[in-house]
């Protein structure tokens, strides 16, 4: 090799060995600069990829808040449960499908074609709300792709007793009727994040801890009393049972702060057995169900004929021949009263008695009335599905139409429209809006004077009459208390007008009358048999409730009826 040949080998080899070194430190750099600086957003966006396939954010679940009664007592809780999930993809094609459909007791084909339905998805629900001891089960066995997650299940301890008032929350825990719905902001809390890695499984390896904490739901205090929504409860499905009727109300108002005590239904449901749920069974009837209310808007009748200046308690009426004509229709009383006083005309509840009153007061006027009184308006309680009832808004009245209306027909109403009606009396004549929340006595709404105290103390010696001997609501008599109410036998409407053999009993009720606070509303719907009527249907009802109520919230009983029954104890010994 020459001397010139040698010195141009070493200079290539130089330059070889000058470039692959200068290859070398810019991919030093380019590593430095990706995974070190920030410089060119190299390590940011590895970084930022490294996190998306490793890094998740997690929910951490929270409870919904506690729905309690006026005294404490849980009425929906919430208790922790686990859903089961599997990831498609992983478990599809497991040997192991046949055991694990075993232990969920599905049919193997039906999940193995589930597990296909959701192609190329990597999530879905093999069993919501499941026991945490069943689910540890089926975890224990490591089926490829199953997990678990920790949820809550509401619960309802009362059953079927507050199921109608306290509604229900779907699969998600979101409140879709009643109680539930009505405060799902107050009571669905806010659910936490976490941050943690996962491996390659989707199994946590690093808990980065809390981002955002968990907010509960808060707890709900409501106005009901569980002790009456069970005598409620019981005392309505004795009714059904004694009348053969197909449904039925109860509602317990307190007039002085405008409180639903207690609130009941028949049809029933329990919340808790979801499989054999029947949602025509879950309807508050009671607030969402209007019916005419027959006789006992004669009440509110005898209001607007006393504030005409026409008429007084003892102001006489002929009604001979137990009869009247008005346009073509013939309206009977049982039989010829005779002359009767406007009292005695509400406690006989005497058709041609109230037609004549209300002939000389006019429709307007109790128009007038009954709106005052709160029909036709919401109660004010905010529950979902609340219906407001109607008054008639006629461009023309014929004759007929305007005496119809003085007696409960041409109208509806909700059962908890009609026990606020008659909270106004109870009340010294103030209309309260009506709440489900339990209320401070000191802040209660003062209300809006809708009638004297005068003529609501007039009206309600009357209803005490109503429950006396002679009077058509007897049975409604509470021992130890005089209470008073009206009765109401409406026919129901069918396709073809009114129907001859099927009514609704109703009757509406104060106690005590010497001190007027609890008002108690019952429907009957359709009993069957001889005994149909408001007085036999649905007073011996309120009779049995109300003398619950009045244990239940200390009414102290008047002397005069204790010492009777007192002297009825001692003969009986």
């Amino acid at each position: 090799m020459t001397v010139a040949s040698y010195a141009l080998s070493k200079w290539r080899y130089g330059l070889v060995c000058l470039l692959l070194s200068g290859l070398a430190a810019l991919l030093v750099a380019r590593l430095v600069m990706l995974q070190v600086t920030d410089e060119g957003g190299g390590a940011v966006f590895l970084r930022e990829q490294g996190a998306i396939r490793t890094i998740r954010t997690a929910e951490i679940p929270v409870y919904r808040g506690l729905i309690e009664d006026r005294n404490g007592t849980p009425l929906a809780v919430s208790s922790p449960v686990v859903s089961l999930w599997a990831n498609p993809q992983l478990l599809k094609d497991s040997p192991r499908l046949g055991e694990l459909a075993a232990l969920l007791d599905v049919d193997p084909t039906e999940l193995h074609e589930k597990l296909a339905f959701y192609g190329d998805k990597q999530f879905m629900y093999l069993a919501r709300h499941q026991t945490p001891d069943f689910a540890r089960q089926v975890l224990q066995g490591q089926f490829p792709g199953v997990k678990g997650e920790r949820e809550y299940r509401r619960y309802y301890p009362a059953g079927e007793v507050t199921a109608q008032v306290l509604g229900l929350t779907n699969v998600d825990g979101r409140g879709i009727a009643g109680v539930e719905m009505a405060f799902e902001e107050w009571l669905r809390g806010v659910p936490g994040k976490k941050r943690f890695i996962k491996d390659l499984h989707g199994d946590m390896v690093r808990d980065f801890g809390v981002i955002d904490e968990p907010r509960p739901g808060k707890t709900l205090t409501l106005s009901l009393d569980l002790r009456l929504q069970y005598v409620q409860h019981r005392e309505l499905q004795r009714a059904m049972k004694e009348t053969g009727a197909v449904a039925g109300s109860a509602v317990t108002l307190d007039a002085w702060t405008g409180e639903v005590l207690a609130i009941s239904n028949y049809p029933v449901f329990n919340p808790n057995a979801r499989s054999t749920l029947d949602y025509g069974s879950a309807r508050n009837r009671a607030v969402t169900d209007v019916y005419e209310p027959g006789s006992t808007i004669k009440t509110l009748t005898l209001v607007a004929a006393l504030e005409s200046g026409q008429f007084s308690l003892d102001s006489v009426i002929d009604t001979s021949p137990g009869r009247i004509r008005v346009g073509s229709k013939v309206l009977h009383d049982p039989r010829n009263y005779g002359e009767m006083t406007v009292s005695n005309i509400i406690e006989k509840s005497s058709q041609v008695g109230v037609t004549k009153l209300a002939q000389a007061v006019g429709h307007e006027a109790i128009l007038d009335v009954l709106s005052r009184f709160g029909l036709g308006q919401e109660t004010g309680t905010g529950f979902p599905g609340e219906r407001a009832g109607v008054l008639p808004e006629l461009a023309h009245w014929s004759d007929i139409e305007k005496v119809t209306l003085a007696f409960g027909y041409g109208l509806n109403a909700t059962p908890i429209q009609l026990a606020r009606a008659y909270a106004v009396l109870a009340n010294g004549g103030v209309r309260r809006p009506l709440t489900l929340i339990k209320q401070d006595p000191k802040s209660v709404t003062e209300g809006d004077r809708v009638v004297t105290a005068d003529i609501a103390r007039d009206v309600l010696t009357v209803l005490g009459r109503v429950t006396e001997p002679g009077g058509t609501a007897t049975l409604a008599q509470v021992p130890g208390f005089s209470v008073g109410g009206k009765t109401g036998t409406v026919h129901k409407v069918g396709e073809g007008g009114y129907l001859d053999d099927q009514y609704l009993a109703l009757f509406v009720g104060v106690a005590p009358i010497s001190q007027p606070r609890y008002v108690t509303a019952i429907l009957v719907d359709q009993p069957r048999g001889d005994h149909y009527g408001g007085g036999l249907a649905a007073a011996p009802v309120y009779s049995r409730i109300t003398e619950e109520v009045l244990r239940i919230r200390n009414a102290r009983p008047e002397r005069t009826d204790l010492g009777a029954l007192l002297a009825d104890a001692g003969t009986t010994q």
